[in-house]
């Protein structure tokens, strides 16, 4: 069985040659904007008129909604909720359970709260889907990044993945073995115990074994390393990101004018 050790998904679109630090930036930027603006309507208008685009655009619409559904509305939903029940402002309330009141400002704060988070994970996401972890690498390294660091941040970006993986190898291993994990809730509970220790030890023994493999292709040299593949950093690139930064500007900017 294939493991996927990231998020990328290879697609032919026009969002996957960009450089790697352009994703990164527009990622930023959009995360940014949507801090900044000091316009209440501006993490939907990011959300509807640039990331759903976006995501079609890099065509892993697919893959982004499923993680919608998976992590991003949860997530959301569960800030909404707490902001909408425990944030004590306004005046006008609209719903009462026992001593919990939603009232229309901390209703309005919730939303707008919930759907920053959204922008944010989602503006995340859609880098993760579309950027290749050794692309990223190889970028990072060429613009002078040093070599731990950089290899930190793909670690960052390809746990998850890795321990999913593991986590599925494990659990069809265990369920030849007789491991009941599709009955009822508490049983089901009960079988998340013996896929502990060997994913955890597992994952350990990993860290060990890549430590060894990069040592042994010279991580730590200090000689100038060269990469198989060229990134491209095109003039659109910088563009784009330049574009990006002064984006970022005026909404610091305008907050900081009309607040």
């Amino acid at each position: 069985m294939h493991e996927r050790l990231s998020f990328f998904v290879k697609r032919d679109s026009a969002l996957h040659p960009l450089n790697p630090l352009t994703k990164i930036v527009l990622a930023l930027g959009i995360i940014l904007v949507s801090i900044f603006s000091p316009w209440y309507w501006t993490s939907h208008v990011l959300l509807l008129v640039v990331i759903v685009p976006l995501v079609f655009i890099g065509k892993v619409a697919t893959e982004y909604f499923t993680s919608a559904l998976r992590l991003i509305l949860p997530a959301a939903g569960f800030i909404f909720f707490m902001q909408a029940f425990f944030q004590p402002i306004g005046q006008t309330v609209i719903f009462n359970f026992w001593f919990l009141d939603i009232t229309q400002e901390s209703l309005l704060f919730a939303f707008r709260i919930a759907t920053r988070i959204t922008v944010m994970i989602s503006a995340f996401t859609l880098f993760l889907l579309t950027t290749h972890p050794s692309e990223l690498m190889s970028d990072l390294t060429r613009r002078g990044l040093p070599p731990q660091f950089a290899y930190v941040i793909i670690s960052t970006l390809q746990i998850l993945p890795q321990m999913q993986a593991k986590a599925q190898t494990i659990i069809a291993a265990q369920r030849s073995r007789g491991l009941d994990t599709e009955s009822t809730f508490f049983k089901r509970i009960g079988s998340v115990v013996p896929l502990v220790s060997p994913l955890v030890f597992g994952s350990l023994v990993e860290v060990e074994e890549r430590a060894i493999a990069i040592e042994a292709r010279g991580f730590t040299s200090k000689k100038a390393k060269t990469s198989l593949y060229e990134i491209s950093d095109r003039s659109s690139d910088k563009f784009i990101r330049w574009g990006l930064v002064i984006f970022v500007i005026i909404s610091i900017v305008l907050k900081l004018w009309l607040s």
